[in-house]
């Protein structure tokens, strides 16, 4: 519950001007200055850029650009020297036509050699009837020179198979014979 003790019984009279708000809350005083800084702030901003302006501007005219760099913004600049392909199927034709010819003719490569390039269907049944060059190799290590790790190199059990709350194995393995597993605890 609430303290009834805390509540003022007397209320500021509204109609007078003076205790329709806090006096204390703001200081108007405080606000001005600040806004009258940030106004100077905003002036002497603007001052030094222009200032910088004005001197870049006075580097620039003293020392011309080099010749290349003139550019006119008002002028259009100049078209692209495209080429524009007006037969284009008949010019594709006579490429794939002429890539057909370097794989399926003959043509010297070396004519005072004897050199000469052979389709590429024959070259690659020559190839096949020379065979490929292989690289000789040391042979492989044999079955016989293989260590398969045993039972005793894996190292110590730390647990039984069935984990450490069980007391006999979960999974044990069918008998070969045809035993049951009774007879094989017999035999343990």
């Amino acid at each position: 519950m609430a303290d009834s003790s805390q509540i003022p019984e007397d209320f500021p009279d509204l109609n007078d001007p003076r205790q329709r708000h806090e006096s204390r809350d703001v200081n108007i005083w405080a606000i001005s200055k600040v806004g009258v800084g940030l106004i100077l702030t905003t002036i002497a901003s603007a001052a030094i850029v222009w200032g910088l302006f004005a001197y870049l501007r006075v580097q620039y005219n003293a020392q011309p650009p080099e010749r290349g760099m003139d550019v006119n913004a008002m002028k259009w600049p100049q078209a692209p020297n495209l080429l524009y392909n007006v037969d284009e199927a008949k010019n594709q034709a006579d490429y794939r036509s002429a890539e057909q010819q370097t794989l399926n003719g003959y043509s010297w490569v070396d004519q005072q050699h004897t050199q000469v390039k052979i389709p590429i269907s024959q070259a690659i049944d020559k190839l096949i009837q020379k065979g490929l060059p292989v690289r000789n190799q040391p042979p492989g290590p044999g079955a016989g020179d293989v260590s398969v790790p045993t039972a005793s190199g894996l190292g110590p059990k730390m647990q039984p198979p069935g984990g450490p709350l069980l007391s006999e194995p979960a999974v044990q393995a069918a008998p070969a014979t045809g035993q049951k597993q009774g007879a094989r605890k017999q035999d343990k």
